[in-house]
């Protein structure tokens, strides 16, 4: 089987004391053809250097310098850079498995699906806990995927980015972009704009990602229910007509509904999708 180019966008903020491991273990993963764009969102700390000495170190390197406009605008343009057939995303304070992108693009290519969608660790100090939600190596047609994804729309299994193996075809024919409105859960509106035109949902029980766990973030700090009032309004919408342009929302309309009150199971606060400092790096 050929192996097809993989992108894979880290955006970064303030992460000097992470970004060593991160870029290291996607490089240092046994699927080779891939190229790391790194977009240094205006940091203030030794993150740009960290970022110029991989790429000297490492022709796959790509560094990208701009102000600090937020995680969202740091993924647009990432995804504006990337040639891959894939795309890949990796948070800077995280890190992903030896064959992370191995695995993913080995199911993304023997499925023929548009998106994959695997387990991770989730890792609080030295302890690891494997996550996840289907639990099976399944392939789901769009209906499918998101009559199971109503029972439990705030888990991180769907809502985030980085267990996931995206077409960039897709996002390329539809002009998907992360929305820069949002200071967190621009991930799951993302991904709610990409089923919309997804056909195959292809899932993977081998987990791919170690998701650091920040106590006391900034985001958690802002949580206030203002803030979750007016977040969960806006990615309503979007929600419900996804689930309309289906016809499931009539049968399945308190289902739906319960998204206001669906918890965050991987959160710090238990509000919908609190996610890290990294999340509103254009707010500081």
């Amino acid at each position: 089987m050929d192996s097809p180019l993989v992108s894979v966008i880290v955006p970064v903020y303030n992460a000097e004391k992470t970004l060593d491991r991160c870029i290291g273990s996607i490089l240092l993963q046994k699927y080779r053809n891939i190229e790391l764009i790194l977009v240094n969102d205006g940091s203030t700390d030794a993150s740009l250097s960290i970022c110029k000495g991989w790429s000297e170190k490492d022709s796959r390197v790509i560094v990208v310098d701009k102000q600090n406009t937020g995680v969202s605008e740091s993924r647009n343009i990432g995804m504006a850079k990337a040639s891959g057939k894939y795309l890949q995303f990796v948070d800077s304070d995280d890190w992903v498995t030896e064959n992370s992108t191995g695995d993913l693009v080995n199911r993304a290519e023997q499925t023929q699906c548009d998106i994959v969608i695997a387990k991770f660790y989730r890792v609080v100090n030295r302890m690891k806990e494997e996550k996840g939600n289907i639990k099976a190596d399944i392939i789901l047609n769009r209906k499918e995927f998101l009559t199971i994804m109503m029972k439990e729309p705030a888990n991180f299994y769907y809502g985030v980015m980085w267990n996931k193996l995206y077409r960039r075809d897709i996002i390329t024919a539809h002009r998907l972009r992360c929305c820069t409105d949002l200071n967190w859960c621009e991930d799951f509106l993302f991904n709610l704009d990409y089923i919309r035109y997804a056909e195959t949902f292809a899932c993977l029980n081998t987990p791919v990602y170690y998701y650091v766990k920040t106590k006391n973030s900034l985001v958690s700090r802002e949580c206030t229910l203002n803030n979750i009032i007016r977040m969960k309004l806006k990615l309503f919408n979007t929600y419900r007509e996804l689930y309309e342009s289906m016809e499931l929302y009539d049968e399945h309309r308190a289902q739906v509904r319960k998204f206001f009150i669906a918890y965050a199971k991987d959160s710090n606060v238990g509000y919908f999708f609190v996610h890290k400092d990294k999340k509103i790096s254009g707010s500081q």
